[in-house]
């Protein structure tokens, strides 16, 4: 999920994170098996990804950091691949596939009734954190076309009703 939040900015170093901090500590051990390389960069941010749910501003200042790296190149990276996300998901998922069958069978129409209901674009989640709307290039799904996946779940052959009515119950 790309992100369009700004890069950090700060000329301060980051305070030390919290010395009980699990997470961080997991994120330590990971630096530490790859001997904190540079070229592990991708490996130790889905860590980080996987320990924090998604990649903070301190815990890239904390990389970059223990990896003597550049913030912008860290930053660079965890923006560019779709798998890292600097913005907390929601309490559910739905990803709807936009590949080429699932486009041409109304994967747009889809995705449009669900960016109206929910009040957000694709890459966002809805405001109360229940909801967040993610496209894909494609699911590997095309038989049933157009696909969507709720909370990991695949759904064939929906419609814009039927997408409506599959995450009913998500918002309060």
């Amino acid at each position: 999920m790309q992100s369009s939040v700004a890069p950090p900015t700060s000329d301060k170093k980051p305070a030390k994170p919290a010395a009980k901090d699990k997470r961080f500590k997991a994120l330590d051990v990971t630096m530490k098996r790859n001997q904190y390389r540079q070229d592990a960069l991708i490996e130790i941010l889905h860590k980080a990804q996987g320990a924090f749910g998604y990649l903070e501003e301190e815990v890239l200042e904390y990389i970059a950091r223990n990896l003597k790296l550049p913030l912008s190149r860290v930053y660079g990276v965890a923006t560019f691949y779709h798998l890292f996300s600097l913005k907390p998901a929601g309490a559910h998922t739905c990803v709807v596939c936009m590949g080429t069958a699932c486009y041409v069978k109304g994967g747009d129409k889809v995705l449009a009734a669900l960016e109206e209901h929910t009040g957000v674009h694709s890459g966002e989640t809805t405001p109360d954190g229940q909801v967040s709307l993610v496209t894909a290039r494609c699911i590997g799904a095309c038989g049933i076309a157009p696909a969507v996946v709720f909370d990991g779940q695949v759904a064939a052959q929906q419609t814009p009703e039927s997408v409506i009515e599959g995450i009913k119950g998500w918002q309060e």
